[in-house]
């Protein structure tokens, strides 16, 4: 393969780099996917990376028992799978190894600790504008890849401040070993919530786990398939309410009513809800059953903190020594993507919707933000390279040769 970082790059001055393809925000799997993409049609791109590494929400945010929830063949990059030795719910550890030597393979390598400031149309020269802490990046595209996990998202519960213990975001936490034989309130109930759960009954913990909404539970599996799988399988011959009504059946038989355990199911289907607000349904994993045993006690919502436990909707109170929020991450492109009310809402989502959510206007694109996970990823960042070929071939055969010079990390 090509490589997508031997590219042109003029220094106009010391601290202004004039990009000749498309500037990508973002180095996780969505702008790794990109910039693979793109080198296949021989367009060369530039990653700014706002941490050290490639995949930082991998390799730092993420909790040491974490696996994918779905199977690998749902969850690879286009152009180059899983390696077949990988089981088929890769670990933590394997799926950054992957995306380590996808990188290689494609011989892309983003520029670290470059954070994003702003960037900003500029209407005169029909360029992007990308500015970080030390260089101005210019290119007629950029394509946004930071995705919908950029920032943690953390709640204004009353009395929080007051409470003399620790209180982690998910984000922080690696595993249930700081926990020992404490009493902790995990607030929130998804996958994450349902693991660190899961994994603090390891270490002796009492986890109390918040479940203020109604949530939909599935087994991983099901008859030894993926839930996930078989969904996928039946959506292409099936309407969307019957597989879900296949699904719920089913849950059901395996899992047992989970209403009576304080797992209130919402009236629309797990894959309807997915489709219309991006929340996913929890794929179980172990927690189910020791919440049926009371190791996980579940919680009505918290009516507020206090500085020594909480105090919960029921009336209950309870004394807590630690809590972990596990309330999900948020995009953050409105903090740094000027002028982008047209395109993304206040929550820093594409307006129009999947599947066509990833081409804006004036060269603009998004990648990972399809409330699809890593398919919705890799269908975007193939859309996005095709378009940009289209446009880059025309204006690269006209290009005067210029001087150039090799951009280096620093």
């Amino acid at each position: 393969m090509g490589s997508s970082q031997q590219q042109q790059h003029h220094h106009d001055d010391s601290n202004c780099v004039r990009v000749h393809g498309p500037i990508i925000v973002g180095a996780g799997p969505s702008g790794l996917a990109t910039s693979a993409c793109l080198t296949q049609h021989g367009v060369p791109s530039i990653i700014l990376e706002k941490s050290d590494c490639l995949a930082s929400l991998w390799q730092h945010r993420t909790y040491d028992r974490l696996k994918l929830h779905l199977p690998k063949q749902f969850c690879q990059l286009p152009l180059m799978g899983f390696p077949r030795n990988f089981p088929k719910y890769p670990t933590k550890r394997q799926f950054i190894s992957y995306l380590e030597s996808y990188a290689s393979h494609f011989s892309i390598h983003p520029r670290l600790n470059q954070a994003v400031q702003s960037a900003e149309y500029d209407d005169v020269s029909e360029v992007w504008r990308v500015q970080t802490q030390d260089s101005e990046y210019i290119s007629r595209w950029l394509i946004v890849a930071t995705g919908e996990n950029a920032e943690p998202v953390i709640p204004d519960i009353p009395g929080i401040n007051k409470f003399h213990g620790s209180v982690v975001h998910t984000s922080e936490y690696k595993s249930g070993f700081e926990f020992k034989n404490q009493r902790v309130l995990v607030v929130g109930c998804g996958n994450s919530g349902m693991e660190v759960s899961l994994d603090l009954c390891l270490y002796n913990a009492i986890p109390h786990m918040v479940v203020r909404n109604t949530v939909h539970v599935l087994p991983r599996e099901m008859l030894g398939f993926s839930t996930f799988g078989i969904a996928m399988s039946f959506l292409k011959w099936f309407p969307l309410r019957l597989v879900d009504k296949f699904l719920l059946l089913v849950s059901n038989f395996i899992l047992g009513n989970t209403d009576r355990i304080g797992l209130r199911r919402p009236k629309t289907g797990p894959i309807e809800i997915k489709n219309v607000t991006g929340k996913t349904p929890v794929l179980d994993v172990g927690a189910l059953s020791l919440i049926k045993s009371g190791k996980i006690k579940v919680m009505e919502g918290v009516k507020e903190i206090t500085r020594n436990g909480a105090k919960f909707a029921d009336g209950q109170e309870k004394e807590i020594d630690s809590i972990i929020l596990a309330t999900g991450y948020k995009s953050n492109v409105p903090t740094w993507l000027k002028r982008c009310e047209s395109f993304f809402n206040e929550d820093g989502m594409p307006i129009t919707p999947f599947p066509d959510g990833w081409k804006a206007e004036k060269g603009l694109y998004t990648v990972g933000f399809t409330r699809r996970g890593l398919q919705g990823t890799a269908s975007d960042a193939v859309k996005i390279a095709i378009d940009i070929a289209q446009q880059w071939r025309p204006i690269n055969n006209n290009s005067c040769n210029s001087h150039v010079i090799q951009l280096k990390g620093r």
